[in-house]
């Protein structure tokens, strides 16, 4: 059972790892925003435990933006605001759950657990497409036309960042933030060097069709095909 834990306070933090640990979850741990989000981006969790006033991004924007890229990993909210509204506000923005600290830690894995049942009766979600190429979501798989890609983590996760905004011009700040959770330095080639890299696998092998990679000078990265 994966966990992904988002606290920025450091005693809870190892509260929560230690006491999740020894109920059997598998924790990743957070301690800001950016991080979650870009953790929540890029691996499978079967849940998600964010405190709402985390430094970098708060729960709210997190959650908000996982559900506009379709992402659907559940989502518990663990914070001190007790006021309605707040509650409100979680659920409105694809929260699917919320606990009031301080709480009764057998209570927090019970809805851990029911939050980890629904999950896995929702529905298996559909492969992204974006013309000959294939992203299975659940299993992890890129093809192009049938073949099999073998991409690194971070190559699948700027990819996937891509096809979930087809046709999309994304920047260099929005993907370094997106998949590395840091703050992107204009002097920093990491984003092009790993487009490279990942065009290589991609678009190069299957020349002279279209590339489905492109770049917009000055602008970003697009993914997106001609075929529909």
């Amino acid at each position: 059972m994966r966990l992904l834990v988002a606290e920025d306070e450091v005693k809870a933090r190892r509260y929560l790892a230690q006491g999740l640990g020894e109920q059997g979850f598998s924790v990743t741990l957070a301690e800001d925003g950016a991080v979650a989000l870009a953790l929540l981006r890029e691996h499978p969790f079967d849940a998600a435990v964010l405190d709402v006033m985390l430094p970098g991004r708060d729960g709210w924007a997190i959650v908000k933006a996982l559900r506009q890229e379709g992402i659907a990993t559940p989502v518990l909210f663990l914070t001190a605001r007790d006021h309605v509204e707040d509650r409100v506000r979680g659920f409105e923005v694809g929260g699917n759950d919320y606990l009031v600290k301080p709480f009764a830690f057998a209570e927090l894995v019970a809805r851990l657990h029911n939050l980890m049942r629904r999950g896995a009766a929702a529905t298996e979600p559909a492969p992204l497409r974006v013309g000959p190429l294939q992203v299975d979501l659940r299993r992890f798989e890129v093809t192009r036309a049938g073949r099999p890609l073998r991409l690194t983590p971070k190559e699948y996760a700027v990819l996937l960042l891509l096809a979930r905004h087809r046709g999309r011009v994304l920047s260099r700040t929005l993907i370094a933030e997106s998949v590395w959770g840091i703050s992107f330095q204009t002097q920093t080639n990491v984003v092009d060097v790993l487009i490279g890299r990942l065009r290589a696998k991609l678009d190069a092998p299957f020349a002279p069709a279209p590339p489905l990679l492109r770049t917009v000078r000055g602008a970003g990265y697009l993914l997106d095909s001609d075929e529909g």
